[in-house]
């Protein structure tokens, strides 16, 4: 009777985590069917970074789910073969690009960058705008990588990149002092404008 009862028991704890599962999968059925991304952007939605995963979710310039996925890159254009992640609009529909090289990223690693990506809902960028995407997905590798310590000890690509605007957001006293330095010398943002819709402000 015992053995009978324990069965029973596994039984529903293994058929409440299917239905868990399946919740999920159905939640972000718009945006991605990979785990790690749901993963990441369910832990995203504990930090700083909700705003971020409200707006993948639909509550964004165009009302629609972002669709996420892991992709080479290369295959949009070769100038973007070493990026970690893509912000892109095609038509009326927004897509957030993560390199495939992170596909075994840790997860709050990848809840960091998609913090980030989702800051881009239209074709217009500026240094500003960069700005506020690079000091949010720092606050919220710092966030989670306070929480875990561990994941900064971990060796992948995408840590190393958390780490480095952690320190400068850190020596920043949490501000986007050091960050803005950071984007305003980067080499790849030259062109920019300093204002764009939404980000007016001066940082």
């Amino acid at each position: 009777m015992k053995k009978f009862i324990l069965l029973l028991s596994i039984l529903f704890l293994q058929f409440a985590n299917a239905e868990i599962d399946e919740a999920l999968y159905k939640k972000y059925k718009d945006v991605s069917a990979d785990a790690s991304i749901i993963e990441a952007l369910e832990k995203l939605g504990e930090t700083t970074g909700k705003y971020s995963k409200d707006a993948i979710l639909g509550k964004n310039l165009t009302n629609k789910p972002i669709q996420v996925e892991f992709l080479n890159l290369s295959t949009i254009s070769p100038m973007y073969t070493n990026f970690d992640a893509l912000g892109w609009k095609k038509k009326k529909n927004l897509y957030i690009y993560i390199n495939e090289k992170h596909k075994d990223a840790p997860i709050e690693a990848l809840s960091a960058i998609l913090a980030h990506e989702a800051i881009h809902q239209d074709e217009h960028n500026s240094l500003n705008e960069e700005t506020y995407a690079w000091t949010l997905e720092a606050a919220v590798w710092t966030q989670l990588s306070d929480d875990n310590p561990e994941l900064e000890k971990i060796s992948h690509p995408l840590v190393e990149r958390e780490n480095v605007i952690k320190k400068l957001f850190v020596r920043g006293d949490y501000t986007s002092k050091y960050i803005h330095k950071f984007v305003i010398t980067n080499k790849g943002y030259q062109n920019l404008p300093e204002r764009s819709y939404g980000f007016e402000e001066l940082l």
